[in-house]
């Protein structure tokens, strides 16, 4: 048997074929059982009826195997490429007719044509999408020697031709499904995100009103009334850091952040950190460890890498329970700050989403946690500007460990 054919654009043909996920439900499926596809089946019956064919397919030429799409005379699913008539249909543009494959030299030898279903004559016409790549065939096998008519051969060219329209068209419903289904997502963040940061701006608000009327109502003690005006600052400082927050990430997602990167101290910057967020976290009493080298240089903007840090250490707090424990670990080599904590974690499928703009885990709902939504993402944004990626997994033992890395900085001049 001649050796099988290669098209000379073999790698920009697969590239389609994946890019339209053409081969997707078949490459996962057993022999047997795959499900064939309405619209190709109807294909491939018609092709049997126009050219009196006892067996005809709808394939697809993959990189190691043809697989068929509809089918009609045979129960494979589909063939090695190896044997596969369609893999020389596809090095051309026009119809492939082999009117008895055993004084053929390229097929004469095939197990298909020496053994079952022992094939003698084969038609296929090339299946080419829109951007010129032979991806398949339609074709027709008959155990009999023979030739078609010119309109059955036209049949096949016309069938070949509907079949990658219909391939592309699967394409453009499958994306815009998956737009309608991120439209829909973005609906309900944005949703969740106006309930929550209604909550964090209506609370303070409300909080201040009530404590300045009491205020104003008179009757109260000087030192009421000097703890009422702390609760009012407190509350006018929430409502600050609410609106510092969303300016950020408003500033980041234009671009126009101010962004000041220079020599700087890792650990110096954590150690700042760790002080900022535990002065913040003081009352639920956790049990918070440093562990690093004596200094790791890095190329940063102090402030907004240790801003990121901090958002990461309130998170640790914030969702680990009262008297629990946290672990920052920096290491050189790349650069990187690890922060682990014991706390309630989030799922598997929660991590992907967690630094998307508004999303907030069912946990943080659950567990009453404030915030708008909007932290994590600002941590992503920044750790970016400075050319480094975050990642967050759980721990084995409980909790969640996220990990910053930083570029190594350019060697000193």
């Amino acid at each position: 048997m001649a050796e099988v054919p290669m098209p000379s654009d073999e790698a920009e043909r697969l590239r389609e074929l994946y890019d339209l996920r053409a081969l997707e439900a078949a490459e996962g499926v057993e022999d047997g059982e795959v499900v064939l596809e309405p619209d190709f089946q109807a294909m491939a019956e018609l092709a049997a009826y126009v050219c009196r064919a006892p067996i005809a397919l709808v394939s697809l030429v993959g990189r190691d195997r043809q697989y068929f799409k509809g089918r009609t005379g045979v129960v494979w699913t589909g063939t090695d490429r190896q044997i596969s008539f369609c893999a020389h249909t596809i090095c051309g543009r026009s119809l492939l007719e082999v009117h008895d494959a055993r004084t053929d030299p390229r097929f004469r030898d095939n197990i298909l044509v020496t053994g079952e279903p022992h094939v003698r004559f084969y038609a296929g016409a090339p299946m080419v999408s829109s951007r010129g790549y032979a991806l398949g065939t339609v074709c027709v096998l008959d155990t009999r020697p023979r030739r078609l008519n010119e309109q059955q051969r036209q049949a096949l060219h016309t069938l070949a031709r509907e079949a990658a329209v219909l391939l592309e068209t699967h394409r453009s419903a499958r994306l815009a499904e998956e737009a309608l289904r991120h439209l829909r997502e973005m609906e309900d963040l944005k949703r969740n995100f106006l309930t929550g940061i209604n909550h964090e701006l209506r609370t303070p608000l409300t909080s201040i009103r009530s404590y300045l009327q009491l205020i104003l109502d008179g009757g109260l003690d000087r030192e009421t009334e000097h703890g009422f005006l702390k609760v009012i600052e407190r509350n006018g400082d929430r409502l600050l850091d609410v609106l510092d927050e969303l300016l950020l990430l408003a500033s980041l997602n234009a671009r126009t952040a101010v962004f000041e990167p220079g020599p700087a101290d890792l650990v110096a910057i954590t150690r700042l950190a760790v002080e900022e967020a535990c002065a913040k976290a003081s009352h639920r009493e956790h049990t918070v460890t440093v562990e690093a080298p004596g200094d790791i240089e890095v190329r940063a903007d102090s402030r907004r890498l240790r801003h990121a840090l901090v958002h990461l250490l309130d998170n640790a707090f914030k969702f680990s329970p009262p008297g629990g424990r946290v672990d920052v670990v920096v290491t050189a080599g790349p650069p990187a700050v690890e922060i682990r904590d014991n706390g309630i974690g989030v799922t598997e499928e929660d991590i992907e989403r967690v630094f998307e703009s508004f999303y907030r885990a069912p946990e943080a709902d659950e567990h009453a946690a404030g915030g708008s939504g909007v932290g994590l993402t600002i941590v992503k944004k920044i750790v970016q500007l400075h050319g480094g990626i975050v990642r967050m997994e759980r721990n084995p033992g409980g909790g969640i460990c996220v990990r910053v890395v930083l570029p190594e900085p350019p060697p000193r001049a």
